[in-house]
């Protein structure tokens, strides 16, 4: 059997970057960049008011209290096109161009006003209040570096920058196959030895939720006929994730049914639990990944290897969900010669520190503990027996959602 990192980097060596396409920066959010986003514009175009208050020279309020004439005004999105003279004053609004002969911004609340005159009560140095034009970016400017996952704080600096369209690496389409006779939708009628499906549905959300575009190839019978008609589906495809029949049992048909069609498998069987019976392989030019029917194992192998191999065609650089490092909230006994990973609760600490407490059964048919897990806790091979309290690797999960 492979171990996890070794099958992890025979995936990724196949992925590469998708093709770049342009989409609108309001369409942006959660897109990968394929190329740098560059300034159009300089911001703020011209020296700018931070204040609502009066533009003078500082030499006249080097002495207060200074009695100045109000000539003009400056608002956010107009402009006082006179030069400012010795004695003068300009009303000024925040964002308001900083009129030329202004020095600094005396603010209104250290100001008395008696009709065009104002008497300045505290003074303010050269540059008080003043944003310099460019201070946020310039034209040409860098502004957001290809490779990263645009949030919304990203959106909202692009349209900052003017920038109206974007270059994005393209979505991955991945087809999505569950297989095995047993298995209806939900809400249909379900026969005495049936259960609803999951797993296509959990795949396909997270596929959507990693920046994906999921197509959903049905349900397979466990004939050669239906499976392989059913994933004939997946030509054109980024990938084809199978889920159910990656075994060798005898209604396990992904790779004999398969082959027939031109699978031809790198490997199968990983050092791992849940998911060790994963099969990788193409389909003609389609990669393959075969997940385990069980629902956390099919999960389970969707984060630790779907999901980089995912974040690879979008550009994305590293792993998607590196460990961090938490407390154990429980002994645990030492670990067979397979990766384990446990689910597990999270909590913070008085201190501060994560405590990752897995919990006491991790049968992989239990989708319920998945759903209330906040992190695997990684068991490498041969691992010790661990105390509560020691230190151990976690993956977090759905640390990536609601960022912004």
């Amino acid at each position: 059997m492979l171990s996890v990192e070794e099958a992890l980097a025979r995936i990724l060596a196949v992925f590469s970057p998708l093709a770049a396409e342009q989409v609108s920066v309001a369409d942006a959010l959660g897109r990968v960049l394929a190329e740098d986003v560059i300034a159009r514009v300089t911001q703020p175009p011209v020296a700018v008011s931070a204040m609502d208050g009066y533009a003078v020279r500082a030499a006249d309020v080097a002495k207060v209290p200074a009695a100045l004439q109000v000539v003009g005004v400056a608002p956010a999105g107009g402009a006082y096109d006179a030069i400012l003279e010795p004695g003068q004053a300009v009303r000024i609004l925040t964002g308001g161009p900083v009129p030329a002969g202004a020095e600094t911004i005396v603010i209104q609340e250290n100001v008395e006003v008696a009709g065009t005159t104002i008497k300045v009560l505290e003074g303010a140095e050269a540059g008080r209040f003043i944003r310099p034009a460019g201070l946020d970016f310039r034209s040409g400017d860098v502004g957001i570096a290809a490779g990263r996952r645009l949030g919304a704080r990203d959106v909202g600096l692009a349209a900052a920058m003017n920038v109206p369209w974007i270059s994005v690496h393209r979505r991955p389409r991945v087809a999505v196959l569950a297989t095995g006779n047993e298995i209806v939708m939900p809400g249909d009628p379900l026969g005495p030895n049936q259960i609803v499906s999951s797993n296509a549905l959990a795949l396909m959300s997270a596929i959507a939720a990693w920046g994906g575009e999921p197509i959903n190839l049905g349900i397979a019978q466990d004939t050669r006929e239906s499976l392989q008609a059913l994933a004939a589906g997946a030509k054109g495809a980024d990938l084809l994730v199978t889920t159910g029949g990656a075994s060798v049992g005898d209604h396990d048909l992904v790779q004999s049914a398969l082959a027939e069609r031109g699978l031809a498998v790198d490997f199968w069987k990983i050092a791992m639990r849940p998911g060790k019976p994963l099969i990788f392989g193409r389909l003609g030019d389609t990669p393959l990944l075969g997940f385990p029917g069980n629902p956390v194992s099919s999960m389970v192998c969707a984060i630790i290897f779907l999901r980089p191999a995912l974040d690879r065609m979008l550009g994305l650089e590293g792993l998607a969900e590196l460990p961090v490092s938490a407390r154990l909230g429980r002994d645990l006994d030492s670990n067979d010669g397979r990766q384990d990973y446990l689910r597990s609760r999270v909590a913070r600490a008085p201190d501060g520190e994560l405590v990752a407490t897995p919990f006491d059964v991790q049968d992989s048919s239990m989708l319920s503990r998945l759903a209330q897990a906040d992190c695997l806790v990684i068991r490498p091979p041969r691992a010790p027996a661990a105390k509560a309290g020691q230190r151990v690797p976690v993956i977090l999960l759905d640390a990536h959602l609601g960022s912004v």
